[in-house]
């Protein structure tokens, strides 16, 4: 088996193409695939935001990488690469109207969208251009559209590619004269893959496969199919969208909500012991979690732990991370609960005969729940909209599945737009069964 790292929304090179029914395509994608069979071996594609790919490579996440990585000094010191199977050429793009900027020296001082450890962004930052933050090529040519930037920098293919389906697009593109560059599979250092990847490349190279498949994405005259509408496209993705939330998004709010609230009821007592040390741990605990923000714990459990002998299933891992951290916030909604019930009603149950346990399951947890339903409730709902940071370690949730779709047809609004319409109303459905399970604890209380 091959595994082989990907973005997925990065055309031409590597995105889930609506004309395939949504099916992970693209150039390096399909190179990767001829290797593989030229090596006799599966290949299993793991789509990875750019920013975490080579951390998810140094944490044998996958074999190589394929998504348009450009041979440098640096990745050689620190990866195998492979023989190039690309060659692209360097250019900015501006807006038509905008004849400020006609070369990299005019950068200086302008504000270019890059994704920030891109070899694109090294070359903005060098011009002495502000370089600010995006995703990928999709975000960055939007944001240039929208007036938000003055320039991008990407290769020459990537733009004729979106020019292609963008005819009518006010752009400039201009040439940077020195900046070619070779893209080549990249793998871990002394991994051993070199001499079969590059013999394989060197037969798909002699036998015309890799011209094909160049031709296939990379020829901006291909004649192609009409654009699809707005409408049609949201038409078409209700359902992969409604499955991805059925699928990953819903069961791992679920779980994650469980396994937090036992471990918040276990943190909250420990937080009331009158143990010096377990209540020290239980404080300590809390201000981790609460302390630390919920992307850094995920990239720990899934990135971290791999380096020290500790590899977790993206799903499971994600179930933990969330699972923690809902225990932190949780435990103390829960302790306040506890504490807000009168001292009486301690007193009224030993005076019946009942243990320190017996009190808690028999008369104080009772109570405290119809405090903590309101506040746990919200955190439940929280739970929901944070499941989205799973696309960043691997899960193709339902907003990872928005951005699959969104990429190669730069429909952000209608994409994103629906995906905020499911979270929504998941998250109408839980506050109603809020309400109706505050209005059933309503009834046990005296007026």
């Amino acid at each position: 088996m091959l595994r082989v790292g990907t973005e997925g929304v990065y055309p031409p090179y590597s995105f889930h193409d609506p004309k395939q029914g949504g099916q992970l395509a693209g150039y390096d994608v399909d190179v990767a695939r001829a290797v593989a069979e030229r090596l006799g071996v599966e290949v299993e594609f793991v789509e990875t935001p750019w920013d975490a790919m080579f951390a998810a490579l140094e944490a044998d996440r996958f074999d190589i990488v394929a998504n348009e990585v450009t041979i440098s000094e640096e990745r050689k010191q620190k990866y195998d690469l492979s023989e190039p199977y690309s060659i692209s050429q360097g250019v900015i793009v501006t807006r038509k109207d905008d004849n400020s900027i006609n070369s990299v020296a005019d950068l200086k001082g302008k504000r270019s969208a890059q994704n920030p450890t891109s070899n694109w962004a090294e070359i903005a930052r060098n011009a002495g251009a502000e370089v600010v933050s995006v995703n990928g090529f999709s975000e960055a040519i939007t944001v240039l559209n929208d007036g938000r930037v003055d320039a991008v920098i990407n290769d020459s293919i990537t733009v004729l590619a979106y020019q292609a389906e963008h005819p009518d697009a006010p752009l400039k593109v201009t040439t940077i004269p020195d900046e070619r560059g070779e893209q080549a599979f990249a793998a871990r250092k002394d991994s051993g893959l070199l001499p079969e990847l590059n013999t394989a490349l060197d037969e798909l190279r002699a036998d015309g496969t890799l011209t094909k498949i160049s031709e296939k994405y990379l020829d901006v005259d291909l004649s192609k199919a009409g654009p699809t509408s707005t409408w049609q496209l949201i038409g078409d993705n209700l359902w992969p969208l409604a499955r991805a939330a059925i699928e990953k998004t819903i069961p791992l709010t679920i779980i994650s909500f469980v396994i937090g609230l036992a471990i918040a009821l276990v943190v909250a007592l420990a937080r009331l012991s009158s143990n010096v040390a377990v209540a020290g741990l239980a404080r300590f605990y809390i201000s981790i979690i609460r302390g630390t923000p919920l992307l850094v714990q995920l990239f720990i459990v899934f990135y971290a732990l791999p380096q020290i002998g500790v590899k977790i299933d993206p799903f499971l891992a994600a179930v933990i991370a969330f699972s923690l951290n809902v225990g932190g916030y949780a435990a103390e909604i829960i302790r306040s609960a506890i504490l807000s019930i009168p001292k009486g009603q301690w007193e009224a149950a030993e005076t019946i005969g009942l243990d320190y346990v017996g009190a808690l399951r028999r008369i104080i947890l009772p109570q405290a729940t119809r405090v903590a339903v309101p506040p746990l409730s919200n955190t439940l709902i929280s739970l929901v909209k944070d499941t989205s940071l799973a696309s960043t370690i691997l899960v193709t949730e339902l907003f990872r599945t928005a951005q699959n779709v969104a990429a190669p047809t730069f429909e952000f609004f209608a994409l994103y737009g629906t995906a905020a319409l499911y979270y929504w109303i998941i998250c109408l459905v839980l506050s109603f069964a809020q309400n109706r399970y505050e209005r059933r604890l309503e009834r046990y209380v005296a007026r």
